[in-house]
């Protein structure tokens, strides 16, 4: 699946959303790493995250091949500054019609219109592939993106309140949300 898209951020610079592609691999990795060290939201700690960048390499390369998943990168200025993908949640023909999401910015670029653009793209992305749901899991403090996802159509169909147990504040609940793309 294949995507691009300039956007103007909030701030008047330029961002562009894509693929991420194999050429982009220490880049997306430092970036994740980054990014799961700026806030408790995410799913793991830079710690654990064993990734190397022929690994992600071949995961970007693998995502640049396919027709129903993808990594988007977001650049601002040459710098990769955010990721967002969306994955199947199982080829079985009972799930195939599902997808879940993930979108991961650098703080230093939160509120420039980066997360509404990123997940924009994957909506597209995904009605492209033909999924008819698109799910996520959101942290319950993270009510940006709470209020992102809602006004873009999102809904809650349940919660787990200990979705995640953080090492700095305990159990955290995982508000559960779907869009239906038909």
């Amino acid at each position: 699946m294949k995507y691009s898209k300039v956007i103007s951020l909030k701030d008047g610079r330029k961002c562009v959303i894509r693929n991420g592609i194999k050429e982009d691999a220490e880049g997306a990795l430092n970036n994740f790493i980054l990014t799961h060290g700026e806030t408790d939201w995410l799913f793991s700690y830079p710690d654990e995250i064993s990734l190397t960048s022929e690994k992600e390499a071949l995961y970007l390369e693998g995502k640049t091949n396919s027709s129903d998943e993808i990594e988007l990168i977001a650049e601002v200025g040459g710098k990769i500054v955010g990721l967002a993908g969306i994955d199947r949640i199982g080829k079985q023909d009972k799930v195939r019609h599902r997808c879940e999401m993930g979108v991961s910015i650098e703080k230093a670029y939160w509120d420039l219109g980066i997360g509404r653009a990123m997940t924009e793209a994957l909506i597209g992305c995904a009605r492209e592939a033909g999924y008819t749901q698109l799910e996520l899991g959101v942290v319950n403090g993270n009510t940006v993106a709470i209020e992102l996802y809602k006004s873009l159509g999102f809904t809650e169909y349940g919660r787990n309140k200990r979705g995640f147990r953080s090492r700095y504040t305990g159990y955290q609940e995982i508000i559960l949300m779907s869009l239906m793309l038909d």
